[in-house]
């Protein structure tokens, strides 16, 4: 099966196109971010600032286009890994690991709870900027899979993330910005549930929100968030929860904010400033 073949099946929750979005409001300045207002009541666009802007998470999960599909899932415990009185927005439980790899969180707890806490962190790695970089790709696939899907998946993720896709996004052959810009990816887990537990594999759904886009004042690819779900099915393997597969879908999302835009420097600075967690449910 092709990846174009995979990518329009729905399992990625859409048609498989790239979607596009168009500013709201009204520009102000050279920045293309202007200080326009983003209203969810359905403001009208101004014809300066109809902007087709690349909808760079879809792009990242769907582009991916992973062979293997979900089969039966094990299912002996599959609770949403609350524990009695807690409040589901609450943090439960240890610590969520004892260690980090190439950056990355590892060594998770082998219960229902560490599987959470596993695809919270690599939600974060799959749908980041690293992951456009060949070199640091390579440490991600290796930490996150399992060992029999590595080989494979170098390949796709090679292929999928070519030049001509990176040109796409306005990023270089090695996962750069051009000079002056800053590519943001950043993932932001909000909540977990189990659909599926068992010793030796677990299935989660990871809901998260995210910033994704380019800062810069002659981008054609600002900054905006989006919601989506990821679903990941981890198998128990080398004393750690790995990834065996995932899939994603849109939302939920909420009614958007009437938030004031920052500009392209204010965002680069705070991707600059603000450093990334650790996930534990």
């Amino acid at each position: 099966m092709s990846p174009d073949d995979e990518r329009n099946d729905g399992l990625f929750g859409g048609s498989g196109e790239t979607r596009t979005r168009l500013p709201e409001g009204e520009g102000g300045g050279d920045d293309v971010y202007g200080g326009a207002r983003r209203s969810g009541r359905g403001g009208r666009s101004s014809s300066r600032s109809l902007v087709t802007v690349v909808g760079v998470v879809v792009l990242l999960i769907a582009a991916i286009a992973f062979a293997n599909r979900d089969g039966g899932e094990s299912s002996s415990g599959g609770g949403d890994g609350k524990k009695a009185g807690s409040s589901p927005t609450s943090p439960t439980g240890e610590k969520p690991v004892g260690g980090k790899n190439s950056g990355i969180p590892s060594g998770f707890a082998h219960d229902e709870q560490g599987a959470q806490s596993a695809a919270s962190n690599y939600a974060v790695s799959l749908v980041s900027a690293d992951i456009l970089k060949p070199d640091r790709r390579t440490q991600i696939v290796r930490q996150l899979f399992v060992t029999d899907k590595v080989s494979e998946l170098e390949g796709k993720f090679d292929k999928t993330y070519s030049k001509d896709f990176l040109d796409k996004i306005g990023l270089d052959e090695k996962g750069n910005a051009a000079p002056g810009q800053t590519y943001v990816s950043r993932t932001v887990p909000v909540g977990t549930k189990a659909t599926a537990y068992s010793d030796s594999a677990a299935t989660v759904e990871v809901w998260c929100t995210g910033a994704f886009g380019t800062t810069g004042q002659d981008t054609a690819n600002p900054v905006s968030n989006d919601w989506f779900t990821l679903t990941l099915k981890l198998r128990w393997a080398d004393s750690d929860w790995k990834v065996e597969s995932f899939r994603s879908k849109d939302g939920p999302a909420p009614v958007n904010g009437d938030n004031k835009v920052s500009t392209a420097d204010e965002i680069a600075k705070a991707v600059e400033e603000y450093g990334g967690f650790t996930y534990a449910r």
